[in-house]
């Protein structure tokens, strides 16, 4: 059998974390999301993978290379991107009889796996309180249908984006129509399909995250990390509270007068405090820094930033490499405590969060005093001066002084 990750997505709606890395190497609990799923692929004892790759695949291909954990990995590069239906194609040309066919963003439960490779033709569902973002599963033991988003749709099962298939996809690919969309739609290919045969549903209510937006790394992180068990590898000084299950890495020096509220993933090589505080769901990176009396509430810092002295950070994503000036504060709850609508490609979207502070790509500095509103997303390279005051989308490489 042979695994193939589609994850040649353009990832527009993660901006501004798509600009420095393709969608695929974001960071959920300090590890890629394609490594979480190459995991999963070897755990399930499959000894063959393959990778769609797109724009900056090249990021992929240069920090995995052609094998993972002793299993070889295969590149395909998709040159147009017409839909999800198209991107499974790429598989054709691989001469297994069965392909489990994975999702390139998700985040799930390994275990998922080991039931799914079981069938010969199968679909992931995934029961969902709030489902109107996801095609709903329509069926019993087999499916019947992949039906279109719906809004309003409430504690339901939704399309896993994870697929077992027999050759027989790509003979309903080849017939499918172009959708709306002007795309190649792989739900159509799959409906067209249980009209001769019985695709079965593998349903789970267990660990599942879908990373579409930058909000939903917040959800992924915090999934991830009710999983984790406490374990300290770096230096802790004296009179720091560590409270619930932190994970610290080693060569991180904890300093004198920090508080930990688990669960917590800090990273290697980092210097926290003195006087720090870190609050629960929150992920640090690998060689940062959160210096005097800063205060981390549910976010996640990556690799290599700096918020040193008199900040607060609450519910943000905050790139690589980025630093806060002192005194810099990230608001993240609105005055009339209604959810926060973000400026996503052109349009404003309500996060459905009443608690959302800013989506920050790589190597943005603040200066001293800087105040970033509920919702701001700044690009990546951004300066912003002494004083100033942030909302709203900001685009990459701009100075605000």
């Amino acid at each position: 059998m042979l695994a193939f990750i589609m994850a040649a997505g353009e990832g527009t709606r993660m901006w501004p974390l798509t600009e420095s890395r393709p969608k695929p190497l974001i960071p959920v609990g300090n590890k890629p999301i394609i490594e979480h799923i190459m995991d999963a692929v070897v755990d399930a004892g499959i000894e063959k993978m393959a990778i769609l790759i797109g724009r900056e695949g090249r990021k992929i291909v240069g920090r995995y290379g052609y094998s993972y954990r002793g299993v070889p990995i295969e590149y395909r590069y998709q040159e147009e991107r017409k839909g999800t239906g198209s991107a499974a194609m790429y598989a054709e040309e691989f001469s297994d009889d069965r392909i489990l066919f994975l999702n390139g963003d998700i985040i799930f439960d390994k275990a998922i796996l080991r039931n799914m490779i079981k069938e010969k033709n199968a679909i992931l569902g995934v029961f969902m309180e709030n489902g109107e973002n996801y095609g709903i599963i329509e069926g019993d033991e087999f499916l019947v249908e992949i039906k279109e988003k719906e809004k309003g749709a409430k504690n339901v099962w939704i399309n896993g984006g994870i697929y077992v298939f027999d050759r027989d996809i790509f003979d309903a690919l080849r017939n499918c129509q172009i959708s709306p969309r002007g795309e190649i739609e792989l739900t159509d290919a799959i409906n067209m399909l249980t009209e001769r045969k019985k695709i079965k549903i593998v349903r789970s209510d267990g660990y599942w995250s879908d990373v579409g937006t930058p909000w939903d790394l917040l959800d992924a992180n915090r999934n991830y990390l009710q999983k984790i068990s406490g374990e300290i590898e770096g230096e802790i000084e004296e009179n720091v509270v560590i409270k619930g299950n932190v994970v610290i890495g080693k060569g991180t020096t904890v300093k004198s007068g920090t508080y930990i509220e688990g669960p917590v993933l800090i990273g290697e090589n980092c210097s926290i405090g003195p006087n720090s505080y870190i609050r629960p769901n929150t992920v640090i990176g690998n060689s940062c820094h959160i210096g005097n009396s800063s205060e981390i509430k549910a976010s996640v810092i990556m690799d290599g930033s700096k918020i040193p002295h008199f900040n607060y950070v609450g519910d943000s994503v905050i790139g690589e490499n980025c630093n806060l000036g002192a005194g810099t504060k990230v608001a993240n709850l609105r005055l009339d405590e209604k959810n926060i609508s973000v400026n996503l490609k052109g349009k404003y979207v309500d996060t459905g969060r009443r608690k959302l502070g800013v989506i920050m790509g790589d190597d943005v500095k603040t200066g001293i005093n800087v105040s970033i509103y509920p919702g701001t997303m700044i690009g990546k390279g951004t300066r912003i001066g002494p004083s100033t005051y942030v909302n709203g989308k900001i685009m990459s490489n701009t100075k605000i002084m």
